[in-house]
């Protein structure tokens, strides 16, 4: 009787109890998603609800539905959990007006980030000084003490700028970004709307852009009128010559 090696032995044991294993696992209730609801967030880490119930005779039954020979049955036996979504990591850009003095607070992490730890993420801000725009070159590196926030508290007008959030996980994956372009209007106009006073101006560059073509549309007049002009008079300078001339080469004759 040959020995056999005991390496040999051992892969022979491990595909036995794999094989067996299998064997259980296709007999074994397996846990399905049967709904899912929308994520909690239109852009960047939201939650999700699912509801997971158990697959009566688990990858056998599955085998056979895809082979139609069964429908698979669902139990009653189910579970809800909640899991992290993500649709887009771009946010775009939200604009919005402060007076001087008020309290603006900037938050990057939401609900679904800070319920895994502040510190499973990584933050990065940056500040376009002066400007409302998602230009990339436009923006700098910009320290935040709270890491996960930016605190204006009081805001002054030199804060007006576009600021910039970048949210990464743990694998330095980009999940979000998101940029607040703020207008600060200085103490004096506390009182001023801002909504009437952006149609007036809306408007008042309407009426200068409409008087502004109005003014080209005129001198395009002008142009095209002097061009008639000097062309009837040529012509008629033209018909002239010809007449005298005519006539000189009859007195000639």
């Amino acid at each position: 009787m040959s020995r056999v090696p005991v390496s040999f032995g051992l892969l022979l044991l491990l595909h036995v109890l794999s094989s067996a294993g299998l064997k259980e696992a296709k007999e074994v209730d397996m846990e399905v998603v049967v709904s899912r609801t929308p994520c909690s967030a239109t852009c960047g880490v939201g939650l999700t609800t699912e509801t997971l119930c158990f697959l009566t005779g688990g990858e056998k039954v599955l085998h056979d539905a895809a082979g139609g020979q069964s429908e698979p049955k669902v139990s009653d036996k189910c579970r809800i959990r909640k899991v992290k979504c993500l649709q887009t990591w771009q946010c775009g850009l939200r604009t919005f007006t402060v007076t001087a003095g008020d309290r603006v607070e900037l938050k990057c992490l939401e609900e679904a980030s800070e319920d895994k730890g502040r510190f499973s993420w990584r933050v990065i801000w940056h500040f376009a000084k002066g400007v409302i725009s998602s230009e990339d070159a436009l923006f700098a590196r910009l320290k935040a003490p709270l890491i996960d926030r930016v605190v204006l508290d009081p805001v002054r007008e030199n804060d007006a700028g576009t600021y910039r959030c970048i949210l990464q996980d743990t694998a330095f994956r980009r999940v979000k970004r998101i940029d607040w372009g703020i207008r600060v209007l200085p103490v004096g106009f506390v009182d001023l709307q801002y909504g009437s006073s952006q149609d007036d101006w809306d408007q008042q560059n309407q009426t200068v852009s409409s008087t502004q073509q109005h003014k080209e549309r005129t001198a395009l007049k002008v142009v095209v009128i002097s061009f008639v002009i000097a062309g009837t008079t040529a012509g008629l300078v033209l018909l002239l010559l010809f007449r005298m001339s005519r006539r000189l080469l009859k007195r000639t004759r």
